[in-house]
């Protein structure tokens, strides 16, 4: 699992040196989308870029995007001075290489799974409930907790990181799931292994956001809830597979085209060979061999293509003159003819 959405005060924040973790990252991104049969779910693809980029800032976009103490997560700002930039762009913000390395390892494992067993335009439409509800029930939670006399310890406090959304995906990712999982040496079933996971994350790791783990996984469960109450997809996946499909439309209609068009067959020398036509389809002064389909010329009575004989009416009356009314050529005519056309 990801170091979780850590936290800090205005002045904590900063990127340490680099570990050698992002080319670890791109390799298991290769091998995970470059394998023999891989799904390459273009959703999870897209949220990995979309992390990354923002965490390397290449060229002109560490001009373009705001900064990262401009983003962070703060209950108080969001609450007080509606600053919702904070509240949607935080999760994108990661604070070291390290802790964008092991978020992105766990949504490269969980994305792939959901997109591939939901569909892109569902698991699209996840992700983004997700978001909005992990963030809110960070903003809820460290609203209510003013009134248990705690102000500062949450209220105030600065946080960024993907790992809120990443909790909320592994609740339902393992909400109907049997199985077992290790964690930390431990054996759980994996419905709970989201619960286990925020403790032992923030006894090892004392600095990480425990409201907005917490709060993923209550998003998490209230997805789950909304999921089994209402039958059908929700208008947010209406909407993603609508804008997909007219997006999609004009490739599509060019691949059908292209396919029309291949199946008309295609031209070789002074005739043509593909499907079967009719004589009424056949072009005038061409006849189609019933062998190979091939279009010959009326100049001749036997298929350039393949040696058959014509099978026209007017042409089986000249075969029954020439051959004795037995309407087949001699096997010495045939030879004839084939020796007459390739000295032509």
């Amino acid at each position: 699992m990801g170091a979780g959405m850590s936290r800090g005060r205005r002045r904590g924040f900063g990127l340490e040196a680099s570990r050698g973790m992002l080319p670890l990252l791109a390799l298991q991104v290769l091998m995970e989308y470059g394998r023999a049969g891989a799904s390459r779910p273009p959703v999870t693809a897209a949220l990995l870029a979309a992390n990354t980029l923002i965490y390397l800032r290449p060229g002109a976009l560490h001009e373009i995007l705001p900064s990262l103490a401009r983003v962070s997560f703060n209950p108080q700002l969001i609450i007080e001075y509606g600053d919702w930039v904070r509240f949607f762009l935080s999760p994108f913000y990661h604070l070291s290489e390290s802790h964008l390395f092991y978020n992105m390892t766990s949504l490269l494992w969980k994305g792939i799974q959901l997109e591939t067993s939901m569909g892109s335009a569902e698991f699209a439409s996840m992700v983004a409930a997700l978001l909005a509800m992990s963030q809110g029930m960070t903003l809820l939670m460290s609203k209510g907790l003013i009134f248990l006399g705690d102000y500062t310890a949450y209220y105030d406090q600065y946080a960024v990181g993907f790992s809120g959304v990443l909790f909320a995906m592994k609740v339902v990712l393992n909400a109907w799931s049997d199985d077992f999982v290790y964690l930390h040496g431990m054996v759980i079933p994996a419905k709970y292994a989201a619960w286990a996971e925020l403790i032992l994350i923030q006894v090892f790791i004392p600095g990480t956001s425990f409201l907005g783990h917490l709060g993923g996984i209550l998003a998490g469960l209230v997805y789950l809830w909304l999921k089994r109450s209402f039958n059908g997809p929700d208008p947010f996946t209406l909407l993603v597979t609508s804008i997909t499909k007219v997006v999609t439309w004009p490739l599509k209609f060019a691949q059908k085209l292209l396919r029309s068009a291949s199946s008309q067959g295609r031209m070789t020398g002074r005739g043509r060979v593909g499907r079967r036509a009719s004589a009424r389809e056949t072009p005038r002064g061409l006849w189609s061999c019933s062998t190979c389909t091939y279009d010959n010329s009326i100049a001749t009575d036997i298929c350039e293509m393949c040696s058959t004989a014509r099978e026209d009416h007017s042409f089986s009356q000249r075969q029954n003159h020439q051959a004795g009314g037995s309407g087949e050529l001699s096997v010495d005519e045939i030879r004839r003819r084939r020796l007459q056309r390739f000295d032509r």
